[in-house]
This record gives structure tokens, sequence and C-alpha cells, in this order.
């Protein structure tokens, strides 16, 4: 007896059918022929993103200079099949080389992605998306937890992520692939700065 063999909906089906999500509503495909859905984020997660982006402008390219372009929540094709929403994703931009940008999904491998974790998107961002990226060759990934207040950074090796900085609490600190900016953790926690901050003179 013959088994029928279930067709599995191309990348450019599967695409569609995202763009006919209602407003608000984000899509992702992380495995063949499967769309993940999921809504917009909550405060805190967007408050840190904006906070991280601004911290991160110095390093922006201009007319006179290379550098990076920090996009947020912008859609990227990956190893052909798939497509991901990080929260904020970076590009290297050399000879003013950025043509690519005006693709959507964006179709070249970024050059860093930031996920903010959630409790409602923490285990997606660890489980599924980040192999992926390190599959995909995205050369760094940090992954920002804005209510636990620590940043991960991993590098990708051999297509495996591999954690090689881990940043806590509010120092001043300077992360791979951005060694030329010092990150000030007090200001991209904001109010929740206030829980780990240790007054003198009290317990």
């Amino acid at each position: 007896m013959a088994i029928a063999v279930q067709r599995i909906p191309a990348f450019e089906e599967l695409y569609a059918a995202i763009e006919a999500l209602p407003e608000g509503v984000t899509g992702e495909i992380l495995e063949d022929g499967r769309i993940e859905t999921m809504g917009r984020p909550g405060r805190s997660h967007l408050r840190a993103g904006k906070r991280l982006t601004r911290m991160l402008g110095p390093i922006e390219d201009d007319e006179e200079r290379d550098g990076w372009v920090i996009e947020v929540e912008r859609e990227v094709r990956l190893l052909g099949s798939r497509l991901v929403v990080p929260d904020l994703v970076g590009f290297r931009i050399v000879g003013g080389d950025d043509a690519f940008l005006d693709e959507n999904p964006v179709a070249r491998c970024p050059d860093w992605i930031c996920e903010m974790l959630s409790a409602t998107t923490e285990r997606k961002d660890r489980v599924d998306k980040l192999p992926l990226y390190a599959r995909a060759g995205v050369p760094y990934v940090w992954l920002v937890d804005p209510d636990a207040c620590f940043v991960e950074v991993y590098q990708e090796r051999d297509g495996m992520p591999v954690q090689v900085a881990v940043a806590k609490g509010v120092d001043a600190v300077r992360l791979p692939p951005f060694p030329e900016v010092e990150l000030d953790l007090r200001r991209l926690w904001g109010p929740r700065r206030k829980l780990l901050e240790v007054v003198p003179g009290k317990k």
C-alpha cells in the first residue's frame, strides 16, 4: 500500500502566510514547514532594547567611515528556509556596501544578533534560536535578560554557540564584538538597577 508523503510548504508559501498575519503578530520559520507566531514584546523588553541601541550608537556607520548598522526586529532569512525576527540585529558595513538592506527579508547573514529574554520567549531563544544562529554562521549572539539583569555573549565555533562572556550587575563593560564601546549596565537596566546596587552602611 502506498503511503502518502505530506508536502512541506516552500519558504515562499510560508512567508506569504506570515505577511498576512494580523498587525502586531510576528511570524518566524524556525523549522521546516512550520510558522511560529508571537505578539509584541513587553515594556521592560522594549525599553532595554531601545537603551542598548542608543548605547551602541557610536559604532554605527556614516558617510565618512565604515561601521555597523543596528536594526530593530528586522526579518532575516537564514539557511535558505528559515526566517527569524531578532530583537536587534547588526551588520558590519564596509565601503558603503549596504544595498543588501533594501531587501526584505534580509538575505545576508548578520554579524551580531541580540535577543531580549522574557518568561515567554526564553526557552525558544535558548533552545531553538541560539543553535540556529550558530548553524547559520552568525559570529556573535547576545542574550539579554532585562529582569534578571545579565548579558550572555555567545560566539559561533564550528557551528555551535559557545559562551565567551557574561556581564551582570551595574558595572561598565566591553563585550565582543564591540570592544570600542563601553556599556554602562546601570543605564541598560534602568529602574531595576536599584535592586543590584549596594547602599553603603546598609545590609
